[in-house]
């Protein structure tokens, strides 16, 4: 299958990180390239290390960005950018992007097992390694599933679809998407059926979990906020609530001052903001995008610049 992507919030997200010619840059989540290209044709004397952690990925983005001699890569989750870093005598950066979720091409690629359109073996792994979404369901009880539902895919039907999951595989193992999908629909409400693909929260949730993804997003937030020199400019694209709510909160913090209660005459906890904003709200897609891309519809891109 050929690896296409296509960047959301492209120009917003080029234009944010101010790219110089000179300057260092880190694509943390590189995927099929279309960041990471649009980043190299910029650089002259400067370097970009392009990092995804699927391996199909890194094959991809070798063949894609080959030509560039900017370029290079590693083959880690964001969340190791340090190390992936150092191994490259990177110390510090003047700009770093993190394109967060699942890429296109493991969506759209059947195999891979991400997606409920097309039925293929129940795994969501984007490093390929580690346990899959077939062993959470197969082997975890109704109350943990429910609570992987709820929590990561904020499902109000997460009991019945977790029941519905265990008496499933009593019978025998849930081994597809195909067929956790109709477990799904068959465990909701008629009326949700008809709100979009019941299905749609329970995989986002699997994959969240398989993934560790709200765990490595924190820690690639503090890792890239901690590799960035002076000036420099952290660019985060989320796709859904959960990971928005962690960078707006991690980004409301490093961009606040003196915590001191108002009726102290003056600051004794000393704390200074480590970053500003450079968009109070984030950006959203505009509507033409929305239109042409319905997946980029719940896309939102914030920017800090450390000071």
């Amino acid at each position: 299958m050929e690896f296409s992507h296509r960047p959301v919030l492209f120009r917003e997200t080029i234009e944010s990180l101010a790219i110089r010619p000179d300057g260092i840059y880190i694509d943390g989540t590189a995927g099929g390239g279309g960041h990471s290209r649009a980043i190299a044709e910029k650089l002259t004397t400067g370097r970009l290390l392009a990092i995804d952690q699927d391996p199909d990925a890194i094959r991809v983005l070798k063949e894609r960005l080959g030509e560039y001699p900017c370029v290079r890569f590693a083959q880690r989750n964001f969340a190791e950018m340090g190390e992936a870093a150092a191994e490259q005598d990177i110390s510090g950066a003047d700009g770093i992007l993190l394109d967060i979720g699942v890429s296109s091409f493991q969506v759209d690629n059947p195999e891979r097992g991400f997606s409920f359109h097309h039925d293929a073996p129940l795994d969501m792994r984007m490093s390929k390694e580690g346990v899959s979404a077939r062993d959470l369901v197969n082997t975890m009880t109704w109350q943990e599933l429910a609570g992987i539902l709820s929590r990561y895919g904020e499902e109000k039907y997460a009991k019945s679809i977790a029941q519905g999951i265990v008496r499933a595989r009593e019978k025998a193992p849930v081994e597809t998407t195909l067929q956790l999908a109709e477990i799904v629909k068959a465990s909701v409400p008629a009326k949700a059926c008809r709100e979009g693909h019941p299905a749609r929260k329970t995989f986002q949730a699997l994959r969240i979990q398989v993934n560790g993804e709200l765990d490595r997003l924190s820690e690639g937030l503090d890792a890239a906020f901690s590799l960035l020199k002076p000036g420099g400019r952290l660019a985060v694209i989320t796709f859904h609530s959960l990971e928005d709510r962690i960078v707006k909160r991690r980004m409301a913090d490093w961009c606040t001052g003196c915590i001191c209660p108002p009726d102290f005459p003056v600051c004794v906890c000393g704390r200074k903001p480590q970053a500003e904003l450079l968009y109070r709200k984030g950006v959203a897609p505009s509507e033409r995008e929305v239109e042409e891309n319905p997946r980029s519809r719940s896309a939102r891109l914030r920017v800090c610049v450390k000071l």
